[in-house]
């Protein structure tokens, strides 16, 4: 075996990796058996195997795999046997080398005390190298030569021969398919009938190893000259300056020509056909003129041999009449000179040969012939599993059509010539005496010049109307064939201008040949040109109405006139089941679509079964559900109701760097460029990339086929659902599974809708409104699977932490309940006292020395950053950041240094004058001008332009560029820094970086710019930066080393300490307060002899919160029952309104003053425990203090009120402290609420509040106490007027609040006493005796299910409109509603006008045709001039009418129902596709065509059944035929199914 047999044999041919067996450090890669017979490596089949079954890549046979899995096949031990040979023949040759060196090296230690002359052998050696180069490239120069050349010579022979082959293949019809495929198979190894280039190759090759060899040693040598003693440098100067002689080199066996050629031969022997293919060696012309030479060896010698052996073999064939029928056994060898390969095509002979066999077949003899040619073409199909290329030639149905081979159309332009000669001929022209009979072959005219094979199917004569089974020729006036070779029927109708027999013959030879004995047995060797075929599994989409004429007219138009490539998949009865696929003509994509599966996604056709997929299809990782009881910031995505909804928790970047790789991948550019990334045929569950309204891509999963060419899918990282365009899908690439899907459905926990059953749209939206595209925070209660919603308490969100429960605000607004058992444990946390721990405030480094004051630390003015004393726990505020390893601080006890340094500034650079000629070098200190205040700068760079400069800020650290106008020199006595540069300890970057990734620095700088932190320096050194830890609090209050925020953001990762690393152990004395260095004593180092504990942090020094209690302050004096002016100060977002009395205005400002003396300084910042706090001091915006009330804390701030204005905000807790301020004055603010009236929902709405805001804050109005309240501070019951208008009915007016129906006794709605009273004489007048009507009487309908007729009155869009059922006219009196109607309208002047403008009113109002119809008013749809919307209540059209066309209606017209009920029609809803051209402008959702539509479809006799009364009536509407009305609208695309 050489050596390319050997690299072939241990390779795997699927992947090309080599085998392997196992070792000790590797699990080997051992070859397996399939049960084909073809092996693979146990890496590939671990990668291609499929619910326990393998298809072999080759032959495509499955392979069951044993309970082992793919470990229990059967190894290859031919192939392990020869690796394992191998492996010991090297490790043999090993030890030769060894010994080899060894005895090298003791012969040339007898030589080492020879002075050797160094330079001499470097010289000599670097000749041989430069030697050694030449040669080595003239090596590579003749290897490339011959490989090249082998490689094309063999390419090019191999195209020749093809080609050749492919000619004698087709000349030898389907006989020789078999022997075709064998030859092209072995072509496969041509190159080993040029040996001798490749034995010249393997020279070369092994004249270029050793050369590399003997290259690589000189090198060591030369760069270690004491490596000459291990080797034989003569022998290596030898073979580096040994030349190359290409003439040493065989180049000949690359010829232009191989002399090797295939020809087809062929004789007539014994009446039956001799094929002979020969491959041979020789001149190819000569083979080329000669086809017709004799198919035997020219050398007898060698075929006798052959013969004998093959009779031998062949008892049976040793007759006299066998020698031309013997079939030769298929044999092919390359190397011999002659090759004859010989088939018979007479089966039949093979099994019992006979000397009748010269006899030509007639009869029954040549129908079983024709049918053993069809016989063997199928067994063609059966046993060649390949794709064939195929044209459609006709179509029934997708199950009923066929075909013909593209690759025989030579055959059948062969097959055309010889029909056409045959019809030329007078012999097969019809006679008087012929007949032409059912199931005969003729030949049929198909166009002007071309003859075609047929099968009569059905025969008429003259005078008969019904097919008879034979007829005269001469009496034939109709028949109906069936064309053989293209699938066709067709019916002949012979006509003839006379009715004689001559010339109705005449007629019958234009059209119609026979086919007589010669022709019919020169035709039997061509078999049938179509071919009937059925995709398999294919059955009609309604298998009860059959194949539809759409199926037939969409495979034609899909498939065309092009080739496509077909399957062969089995058989049924006389049907070939294939599986048809086309390369889309108009796509750049060779990648081929499944004719059946196109059919089934337009729905003209489905699956009879599933077809099984060979690959499980890969699908999206489900979202990571958040975890229990955490809080989580999120962003709500997509909201079907309160319990079905999707959020985005945004504490992951990935997401953010995902996008933009889809959309760089699908940009339009890349998708022209790769358009195999198309989707033709959709399935469910598919994943794949979808475009959105907005061109952008997003992961989506297909759930849905709601209408053809379109297809449902679900955004899987935002949780909506959009019906797109097949055109909008991509194929997904494998990298884009790597995340899980972002959207996470969730509910909210323990909230159920509050009547059980469904969710209001009112609860819908208000939801939307508190939480769609909003920052929330999340606490998931429990665990779910994956499949269900996750149960979740929203809260919403802001910079001040969490406000309110989103789940108690639906059920405070009536619009959701809580569940069971839920409602408790909400209120139940509701009811405990907040208590709130600061955040660490520790001392100051001057407080930590055991300075007094703040305010009097600093005195004189510092320049330049001291070192602090305590270095733990410092605070600063940050001040600019270029990444976790370099940013800038500020010590906040250095705020005032740093605002005195500006000031300075300031006045020392106002003094100074430009100079012009000055010039800034690099790190030279300067005053700037930056945003219009002085600052210290260093100049980063040499100035060598007059315009700019860029100077880095000292006492913030960011750089800026100015002009060199607003710079100035810095006197020497400011030169310095107040802004300490830091990095950050204990972490490095993550993914194996040096640097910082721009994500980790944008995510630190959004965070710590500005942002106050508390620092802890690790180590005091002169370097910059300083190595120190942070500490931040988030904003729930809580303290959150930066540290740790990186690593669990996945940005860095912190850096471990060796165990075995020496632990010294702190001084006894060491403590924050810093002792003296005579206190400190050096511990020596000790090493741990145990394992050492896991490293614990350092403790904090925490201080303990001082306990402090406060009382409220003095309730607010209340007033009498009458009337008072007042001053509105605030109004509370429930409704309460705050007000102070003028005396009250007087002593407010008296308290402010007083106030402001009594706090004069700050008090010292200290962690107060806030449960028992009730009064407290308050610093306000504008820094003046004033007196407040705790209600609640909320992490860092507070929420209080001001007691003296009412006014309640959220602060920071560093501005309230728990003192009490001038507490013998009492509140100055009375709380009011209004009298007689009810907010809209039992609470006081937004806009309310905000109206109240408008009309009353900082206004004096009039207010009269109604009621005093039970405790003093309760709020008062009052009535406010506003210049004589009462608040009560302006907010009644804008429908914010309705008036209580009965009054309280004594409390009646009349104008305060401090207006004008008027004397006016109502005497003799008389109160209008105005009836008030009541609400219109809607008509009684079926029960839900039943259907009735009904008249639609007036449609606003396709899904909603106003129709009255047809029960007959309802009578009242003996008089229906058109008969009063009619009577009212005769005597309009007795009409009396409207008064009565209450919203659901009964009215008459008037129509454009001058009459009085029935109406309600809806409210008013102008004020100037004044115009009242009123509906149509017995047509349903709405109007906005004057005055003066409304009429009083009477009463007794309440007594007849409405004619027009307001109904919504069920099972559609508008399209949420793309927006749409024309639209309706009271309703975008829907077009203009489809109300059109819609209202056509009206039309006729419509029936509706109740689908619902509940929220709304809801019915379904059919026409006369009984079907829906709307399912036109759906097919075309203009509304889509609910």
């Amino acid at each position: 075996m050489d050596s390319g047999d050997n690299l072939s044999t241990v390779t795997c041919h699927l992947c090309g990796e080599a085998f392997s067996l196992p070792e000790d450090d590797s699990d080997g890669n051992l070859p397996r058996l399939l049960l084909c017979a073809h092996i693979y490596c146990t890496s590939c089949l671990l990668s291609i195997h499929c619910d326990g079954v393998i298809r072999c890549p080759e032959c495509e046979v499955e392979s069951t795999l044993p309970e082992g899995g793919v470990f229990g096949l059967q190894e290859d031990s031919r192939i392990i046997g020869l690796i394992y040979t191998s492996k010991m023949n090297k490790k043999r040759g090993d030890r030769g080398m060894n010994r080899r060196r060894y005895t090298s090296a003791h012969a040339h230690t007898e030589d080492v005390e020879k002075p050797a002359d160094m330079e001499k052998m470097k010289k000599l050696v670097d000749e041989a190298l430069n030697q050694a180069a030449e040669n080595l490239f003239a090596l590579q120069n003749i290897r490339q030569t011959l490989t090249v050349g082998g490689a094309e010579q063999a390419k090019r022979e191999q195209a020749r021969l093809e080609m050749e082959i492919e000619q004698a293949a087709d000349e030898a019809l389907l006989a020789v398919q078999k022997w075709k495929d064998v030859q092209l198979r072995r072509l496969a190894h041509l190159e080993g009938r040029f040996s001798c280039v490749q034995a010249e190759v393997s020279r070369v090759q092994k004249r270029e190893k050793d050369l590399e060899i003997a290259m690589q040693m000189a090198r060591e040598v030369r760069r270690v000259p004491f490596l000459e003693q291990y080797c034989t440098l003569d022998k290596v100067l030898e073979t580096l300056q040994a030349p190359v002689d290409e003439e040493s080199y065989n180049m000949k066996g690359i010829t232009p020509d191989s002399r090797m050629s295939c020809v087809f031969q062929s004789e007539c022997l014994n009446q039956s056909l001799l094929l002979s293919l020969k491959m041979e060696v020789g001149p190819k012309l000569q083979n080329a003129k000669s086809p017709n030479r004799n198919c035997l060896s020219p050398n007898p010698e060698r075929e006798n041999p052959e013969r004998e052996n093959l009779e031998r073999e062949n008892p049976a064939s040793t007759g006299p009449s066998s020698r031309g029928a013997s079939p030769a056994t298929l044999t092919f060898n390359i190397e011999s000179p002659d090759v004859i390969v010989e088939e018979l095509l007479n089966e039949e002979q093979e099994k019992a040969p006979s000397p009748l066999a010269a006899v030509p077949p007639t009869g029954p003899e040549l129908a079983n012939d024709n049918e053993r040619i069809h016989r063997r073409r199928r067994r063609l199909f059966d046993l060649n599993r390949v794709t064939h290329w195929v044209v459609l030639s006709h179509v029934v149905n997708p199950s009923y059509f066929y075909v013909r081979c593209v690759a025989e159309e030579k055959q059948r332009e062969v097959l055309s010539k010889k029909i056409n000669d045959f019809c030329c001929r007078d012999s097969c022209r019809f006679t008087s005496c012929d007949q032409v009979e059912t199931g005969t072959l003729i030949f049929v005219k198909c166009e002007e010049t071309r003859w075609c094979r047929a099968n009569v199917l059905e025969v008429f004569h003259v005078g008969c109307k019904e097919a008879v089974k034979a007829c005269r020729a001469s009496r034939l006036v109709r028949v109906r064939v069936f064309l053989l070779d293209s699938g066709h029927r067709k019916n002949l109708v012979i006509q003839s201008e006379e009715e004689t027999p001559e010339s109705l013959l005449k007629a019958v030879n234009d059209k119609l040949r026979r086919v007589g004995k010669v022709a019919k047995a020169e035709l039997d060797g061509f078999a049938y040109q179509a071919i009937r075929c059925s995709l398999k599994n294919l059955v009609p989409y309604d298998p009860i109405k059959g194949w539809s004429k759409e199926a037939q007219q969409e495979l034609v138009s899909v498939v065309g006139s092009a080739a496509v490539e077909m399957r062969p998949l089995g058989w049924d009865r006389d049907s070939l089941l294939v599986d048809l696929r086309k390369t889309p003509m108009e796509r750049a994509s060779d990648a081929p679509v499944s004719i059946r599966e196109y059919l089934v996604f337009i729905e003209v056709a489905r699956f009879y079964s599933p077809v099984k997929p060979c690959r499980t299809p890969l699908l999206f990782y489900p979202p990571q559900s958040p975890e229990t009881h955490t809080e989580l910031h999120a962003v709500v995505s997509h909201v079907h109701s309160p319990e079905d909804f999707y959020i985005q928790l945004v504490d992951d970047m990935e997401f953010v760097l995902l996008s933009a790789k889809i959309q760089a991948c699908y940009s339009e550019a890349t998708v022209r460029e790769e358009d195999d990334l198309s989707v033709y045929c959709p399935v469910m569950q598919q994943a794949c990339v979808a475009r959105y309204k907005d061109t952008l891509w997003y992961r989506a999963q297909v759930t849905g086929h709601p209408v053809r060419s379109k297809v449902e899918v679900q955004y899987v990282d935002f949780g909506n659902k959009e019906v797109v365009s097949v055109s909008d899908l991509r194929k997904i690439k494998d990298e884009f599974f790597s995340l899980p899907c972002r959207a996470v459905r969730c509910c909210l926990s323990g909230l159920v809708p509050l009547d059980g059953d469904t969710w209001s749209d009112a609860c819908s939206n208000r939801f939307i409104s508190l939480a769609f595209q909003k920052l929330v925070i999340i606490v998931a209660t429990e665990k779910v699977r994956h499949t269900e919603p996750v149960p979740v308490k929203l809260f919403e969100s802001s910079l001040n932490g969490p406000l309110d429960n989103i789940a108690q605000l639906l059920v405070n607004e009536r619009l959701a309940a809580f569940r069971d058992g839920a409602e408790a444990a909400v209120v139940a946390a509701a009811a405990e006292p907040a208590v709130w721990d600061p955040p660490l405030e520790l001392r100051s480094a001057t407080e930590a020395a055991g300075g007094g004051d703040p305010g009097e630390a600093a005195v004189d003015l510092l320049p330049q950053l001291k070192r602090p004393l305590c270095l733990q726990n410092l605070k600063v505020r940050v001040s600019h950041v270029n990444s976790p390893s370099s940013f800038y601080v500020q010590f906040t006890q250095f705020s005032s240094q740093l605002k005195r340094m500006c000031e300075l500034l300031k006045k020392k650079c106002e003094l100074m004058e430009q100079q012009e000629e000055l010039v800034w070098e690099k790190d030279q200190f300067c005053a700037a001008l930056i945003n219009g205040v002085w600052e210290r700068g260093r100049v980063c760079c040499d100035v060598t332009s007059r315009d700019a400069a860029e100077v880095i800020r000292c006492d913030h650290g960011n750089k800026v560029k100015l002009h060199v106008n607003d710079m100035r020199p810095l006197p020497f006595s400011l030169m310095g820094s107040l802004a300490l540069e830091c990095t950050l300890t204990d972490i490095r970057p993550a993914g194996g970086r040096s640097t910082w990734s721009a994500t980790a620095c944008d995510l630190f700088s959004f965070y710590l710019t500005g942002a106050s932190a508390y620092l802890t320096i690790k180590e005091m050194t002169d370097e910059r930066p300083l190595p120190v830890t942070l500490s931040c609090s988030n904003e729930t209050g809580q303290m959150v080393s930066m540290v740790d925020f990186l690593a669990s953001e996945g940005l860095g990762l912190r850096e471990r300490k060796p165990r075995d690393a020496a632990v010294p152990k702190p001084p006894a004395g060491d403590s924050q307060t810093g002792g003296s260095d005579g206190d400190k004593k050096q511990i020596p180092t000790v090493r741990c002899v145990f394992p050492l504990q896991p490293p614990k942090p350092t403790p904090r020094t925490v201080m303990t919160p001082e306990k402090v209690k406060t009382r409220l302050y003095r309730p607010p004096e209340l007033l009498g029952l009458g009337p008072v002016q007042i001053t509105v100060s605030a109004v509370g977002e429930d409704g309460v309104i705050y007000t102070r009395t003028q005396s009250a205005d007087g002593r407010l400002e008296q308290l402010k003053e007083r106030i402001q003396q009594s706090m004069k300084t700050l008090p010292r910042q200290k962690p107060y425990t806030w449960k028992s706090v009730q009064g407290c001091a308050v610093i306000g915006p504008d820094m003046l203090w004033y007196r407040g009330q705790l209600l609640e804390v909320l992490g860092g701030h507070v929420k209080v009120q001001y007691v003296d204005y009412g006014l309640v905000e959220n602060i920071p807790v560093v501005h309230v402290y728990p003192v009490l301020l001038c507490d013998d004055v009492p509140q100055l603010c009375m709380s009011c609420e209004l009298h007689g009236i009810n907010p809209v929902g039992g609470r006081w709405q937004s806009d309310a509040v905000a109206l109240m805001r408008e009309l009353l804050v900082d206004r004096c109005v009039d207010m009269r106490v109604t009621a005093l309240p039970a405790g003093p501070r309760e709020p008062l019951t009052v009535e406010l007027f506003l210049d004589g208008l009462s608040l009560n009915k302006i907010l009644t007016h804008h429908q914010h609040a309705s008036m209580n129906a009965s009054p309280q006794k004594g409390h009646s709605d009349m104008a305060p006493v401090l207006l004008d009273e008027w004397e006016i004489d109502i005497e003799n007048l008389k109160a209008p005796e105005e009836l008030m009507l009541g609400c219109f009487i809607q008509p009684a309908l079926p029960q839900e299910g039943e259907q009735f007729p009904v008249r639609v009155k007036h449609l606003r869009t396709p899904n909603e409109l106003f129709f009255c059922p047809l029960d007959g006219a309802v009578e009242v009196d003996g008089e229906t509603l058109d008969e009063a109607l009619t009577r009212v309208n005769d005597d309009v002047d007795a009409m009396q006008p409207l008064t009565d403008l209450r919203r659901g009113g009964p009215c008459l109002a008037q129509y454009s045709d001058g009459r009085f119809y029935r109406a309600q008013m809806n409210g008013f749809s102008s004020v100037e001039p004044v115009r009242i919307l009123v509906q149509h209540v017995d047509f349903g059209s709405e109007d906005p009418l004057p005055l003066s066309r409304l009429r009083r209606m009477p009463a007794e017209l309440l007594r007849f129902p409405v004619q027009a009920l307001k109904v919504r029609v069920a099972g559609f809803k508008a399209p949420s596709g793309g927006a749409q051209e024309d639209v309706l402008p009271y309703c975008p959702d829907w077009s203009v065509k489809a109300t059109m539509d819609m209202l056509e479809l009206l039309h006729g006799d419509i029936t509706a059944s109740v689908v619902a009364r509940a929220p709304e009536l809801t019915v379904l509407l059919y026409n006369e035929d009984g079907e829906l009305v709307h399912r036109p609208l759906l097919s075309s695309g203009l509304a889509e199914r609910e």
